[in-house]
């Protein structure tokens, strides 16, 4: 067993780990340039072909430790020919659907890639799509799992890595039983990584029946973060963050401050635009040569700029006693992370503050850094309006009050006079006009903050909720365009269907779809507004449960009819009609069962 502690002087960085090139490259795109500790540990390990027993919280970067690897293997290997890959089961469908997103952005480099996310309460239809065109690596809940290896959609022969993701939670909801059914019917050349949090009999059963000679890795939950540092969250749309930073700046007064984004790119677009808002701003990030690095930061601490916007890596080490604020721009992609962060201000005994923006789809992250650091993050508020307005004119009045007591008028008065007696303009007026070219663009008024897309409530079935206050009662997402699909709750159409449907058939990830809106007789869902025509033309051809989507741009005229097309029986008179076999004998049973719908 392997006792593994965070020491950032002796980790290794990704590119010391044995990665396929392919992956390393879309690696360092995402963001990543030093290991987690279970990650630097697990993945030469899974590297070398031996199990691994991995015992960590959520959020210690688990799913880059067993992801990467596989990844790795099969850029070696090429794909398989009977089945997929790689196998994840995990005990929820947010989970694998999040997992499935994960192999998603570290396979970019890999050509002809694609990864399938299965669970109880979707749609089989995209399913078996998905497992028919042959997905690489398949992530799903054991009782989905089981579905298809008894009806033979998903065939296990030529499966290389069997993860199991949460392991304790799936036995604890009942699982026992599958994942044993499931070890039964892979081959012995496959390679086995279980995660857990904890270690009961259950697991130790498993693992001493099933991995061969597994190494055992421990990530003690150590987070812990001084109670002198005040931590806040505010949920917003990526989109949105920007605004929401400048008014936080605005309003509450701060010394230094430092930013961390994800990616190199990251700082010097962040610092551009915070400087173009007038914030003294500089980036660093690991392309700076050391020795600009080191004159941005004696700027920090001379007060000759206020903000710096930097990677993890690059702050490595950054101890500068005016670092009142750390603002994770981005979310860290594990708690370690976190906590060295914030670390960077409340040192030696003084106060410091610390917010977090957190999209929708990252409250995961949130939970799991209140758990490691146990501490609660409160709801941070925004200015208001008004609190706003008022800021920016006691600011512009008190420039009006320096540059009266420090400078000598009189040649600029006589100008003014001059000019408004030629004009007759008064005198307020010129000074207004004279305001509003200092003031270039800018406004003192204050705009309300973009409204935030409404949080969509996750059913059961791990879709969409479809209620939403009439079509003008949420704000809309500028980037986003609204569809109708010809199916709605005369079909019994669920939300899960829609996002199966097109996330599979489109090509696109399940993030790029918005809010989903399921009425009577039609169906209004917000895809990007740049979509790829080609995309629209793949959705053109898409069938839900057998019934065509005959997806177009929403007009916001009443839907039309639904027009039926060869189907064997009709929907709701309790029989199988074509394209939808739920109910019959091919696709029943323990998909629809109470536990597999997590």
């Amino acid at each position: 067993m392997t006792d593994v502690s965070a020491n950032e002087e002796t980790t290794p960085r990704f590119s010391e780990l044995g990665l396929h090139p392919l992956v390393l490259k879309a690696v360092e795109a995402q963001g990543y340039e030093i290991p987690t500790p279970i990650q630097a540990e697990t993945i030469p390990t899974l590297l070398s072909g031996r199990d691994v027993i991995g015992l960590a919280q959520t959020g210690t970067g688990k799913t880059a430790a067993f992801a990467l690897p596989a990844l790795s293997d099969l850029a070696e290997a090429g794909r398989a020919d009977d089945g997929p890959f790689a196998l994840v089961l995990t005990p929820t469908r947010e989970l694998a659907i999040q997992v499935a997103e994960a192999f998603t952005s570290y396979a970019t480099e890999l050509s002809d890639f694609s990864v399938l996310p299965i669970y109880g309460g979707q749609a089989y239809g995209p399913q078996l799509a998905g497992l028919r065109r042959g997905a690489q690596v398949v992530v799903g809940t054991p009782g989905r799992v089981i579905d298809h290896l008894k009806k033979g959609s998903l065939k296990l022969g030529s499966l290389k890595h069997l993860i199991l993701d949460e392991a304790d939670e799936m036995l604890k909801m009942g699982f026992a039983e599958d994942i044993e059914e499931i070890f039964s019917q892979v081959g012995p050349d496959r390679q086995v990584a279980l995660f857990s949090a904890t270690m009961p009999t259950s697991i130790h059963r498993i693992t001493g029946k099933y991995l061969d000679d597994p190494k055992e890795v421990r990530i003690a939950a150590k987070s812990q973060t001084g109670a002198n540092i005040r931590q806040r969250y505010f949920m917003v749309q990526h989109s949105h963050k920007l605004d929401a930073l400048t008014r936080i700046l605005e309003v509450e007064e701060y010394e230094g401050i430092i930013m961390f984004v994800r990616t190199k790119q990251a700082t010097e677009e962040l610092a551009e635009k915070l400087r173009a808002r007038g914030f003294k701003t500089a980036a660093i990030n690991g392309d700076i040569p050391q020795q600009a690095r080191e004159r941005t930061i004696d700027q920090l601490r001379e007060a000759k700029i206020d903000i710096l916007v930097a990677t993890d890596v690059a702050a490595r080490g950054l101890d500068v006693e005016r670092i009142t604020l750390v603002v994770n721009y981005d979310i860290p992609h594990d708690t370690e992370s976190y906590v060295h962060r914030i670390g960077r201000t409340g040192r030696a005994g003084r106060s410091g503050e610390a917010i977090l923006f957190v999209t929708p789809r990252e409250q995961r992250m949130l939970s799991s850094i209140e758990r490691a650091t146990k501490q609660k993050v409160e709801p941070l508020t925004l200015p208001s309006v008004e609190e706003l307005t008022n800021t920016r004119v006691e600011k512009f009045t008190k420039r009006i009050d320096d540059v009266l007591a420090q400078t000598e008028l009189s040649e600029l008065t006589d100008v003014i006079e001059q000019y408004s007696l030629s004009r007759d303009v008064p005198a307020s007026n010129i000074a207004a006009a004279l305001a509003s070219l200092v003031l270039e663009s800018n406004t003192l008024k204050a705009e309300p903050m973009p409204e935030p897309a409404r949080r969509q409530n996750r059913d059961r079935d791990g879709g969409r909720d479809g209620g939403r206050p009439g079509r003008g009662g949420r704000a809309r997402d500028e980037n986003m365009t609204t569809y109708r699909l010809a199916l709605g709750r005369n079909e019994r159409l669920q939300p899960g269907a829609v996002v199966g449907a097109i996330a599979n058939e489109g090509g696109i990830t399940s993030k790029q779809i918005g809010h989903i809106d399921i009425r009577s007789n039609h169906t209004l869902v917000d895809l990007p507004k740049d979509l790829d025509p080609g995309v629209l033309r793949k959705l053109s051809h898409t069938e839900i449960q057998g019934r065509p989507i005959d997806i177009r741009p929403d007009s916001g005229r009443p839907g039309r009819p639904f027009k039926k097309r060869n189907f064997d029986k009709q929907p709701g008179d309790g029989r199988n009609f074509k394209g939808d076999r739920r109910g019959g004998k091919k696709f029943g049973g323990r998909g629809d069962r109470p536990r597999d719908r997590y």
